[in-house]
């Protein structure tokens, strides 16, 4: 029994839909997280992809400090002097035209989906509640009813049906299950270009690019998921381009707030964002004074620090450390860029327990579906740092035979 009062308090208070590792963090900077004794730890995590930037980046923190002193939040009833600058960056840094600012991923998927039924009703010539959207086995795209009515992992929505029809599963990476499956009122393929709380699962080469050709034989929409693999997270600005794909739509959320706040966007086209019109979508937060001026930065500190690349060169680097390594708990180390999962053989070790370890010499991970360690540091993390977090994980992995 943990007796730290702060695990004691929210336990107590908190709903316990979290397993939390028992380290309560009090603050951070860079790579490094702090706990409640003033403990220093690795931060392998990125808040799932979230703090890209690095704790408390100071370009954020004075964007954010700037902002909060002149205006908050005023609804989308109203213009603001910072939303427009905010878009115009982000639609020109991806390449597209459009973009809905919402908060969480949740709600920008929850757009995508919309945008895309709407689309398939307005453009394609669907019949009224006839569009179809394919997903995939092992996706996850948030937590609302929705979309957790068409994930395939039976915790997720046992206990919360009756749930929306209209979609179809087919499992990923198979090009030829995703042929089979479009209809005529197929809207969209809604995918993640690598499935992050799946396991850091890796498609097969080239399986995006040949999934961009049958859509557009189809006359369907290619949206890809770009919460934790997007903004340069696998090494590229976006996931999708490890294919040489331009999806028709892109989500993203995470470290488009830059660790700071919640920010997600929907971006596309105007031929598909144009299904929208007053009143159809709306969020009283969503590109909100304050998340724009600090999703402008977050942008900017992206693109002037190099993120992408640094992730590209230590990702590479690090992977092939792990995989020289050739630890025998591990039976596979997968991912790209700072985008690494460690698949841990059940016969050998618990991830859970190795995660646990891992935070007692000063590093801090999580393990997925329960026999993956994620290994995704902040992108502003350097060869050195990235060696200490080396040494850490091969002093733990090593005790396993």
């Amino acid at each position: 029994m943990n007796d730290n009062p702060s695990i004691a308090k929210e336990n107590k208070y908190c709903a316990a839909n979290y397993h939390p590792l028992p380290v309560v963090l009090s603050h951070g900077e860079g790579i490094y997280v702090f706990d409640d004794a003033g403990k220093r730890y690795i931060d392998m995590m990125s808040a799932y992809s979230a703090v890209s930037h690095g704790h408390c980046h100071p370009k954020l923190l004075a964007a954010l400090t700037e902002q909060s002193q002149r205006i908050n939040v005023i609804s989308r009833a109203f213009y603001s002097d910072k939303l427009g600058d905010f878009l115009e960056k982000l639609c020109q840094m991806l390449g597209y035209e459009k973009a809905l600012p919402m908060n969480t991923g949740a709600e920008a998927v929850e757009t995508a989906l919309k945008a895309a039924r709407k689309w398939a009703y307005q453009k394609k010539g669907v019949a009224a509640d006839k569009a179809e959207i394919i997903v995939c086995d092992g996706n996850f795209h948030g937590r609302t009813i929705a979309i957790v009515g068409f994930s395939s992992e039976a915790q997720y929505k046992e206990g919360f049906g009756p749930y929306p029809t209209g979609f179809k599963q087919v499992a990923y990476g198979d090009i030829d299950a995703l042929e089979k499956a479009i209809t005529s009122n197929t809207a969209a393929f809604f995918v993640e270009p690598i499935q992050g709380e799946g396991g850091i699962i890796m498609p097969p080469a080239g399986y995006l690019k040949q999934a961009k050709a049958l859509c557009e034989k189809h006359n369907v929409l290619l949206i890809c998921d770009e919460i934790q693999t997007g903004l340069g997270r696998t090494g590229k600005l976006l996931a999708s381009y490890h294919d040489e794909v331009r999806p028709d739509a892109v989500v993203l959320g995470k470290a488009l707030g830059g660790g700071v706040l919640p920010v997600s966007a929907f971006v596309a086209d105007s031929e598909i964002m144009d299904v929208f019109t007053p009143g159809d979508h709306g969020s009283t937060f969503g590109g909100y004074p304050l998340a724009a001026a600090v999703g402008l930065a977050a942008l900017n500190v992206l693109e002037k620090e190099k993120l992408a690349k640094n992730s590209a060169e230590l990702g590479e680097y690090f992977k092939a450390r792990l995989e020289e390594a050739d630890f025998a708990c591990v039976s596979e180390v997968r991912g790209v860029g700072l985008f690494i999962g460690l698949e841990i053989n059940p016969a050998k070790a618990r991830a859970r327990e190795i995660c646990e370890k891992l935070m007692t010499k000063g590093l801090l991970s999580k393990e997925t579906h329960e026999t993956v360690v994620r290994l995704a540091p902040p992108l502003v993390i350097n060869k050195e740092q990235l060696d200490s977090a080396f040494d850490i994980i091969h002093d733990v992995l090593s005790t396993y035979n």
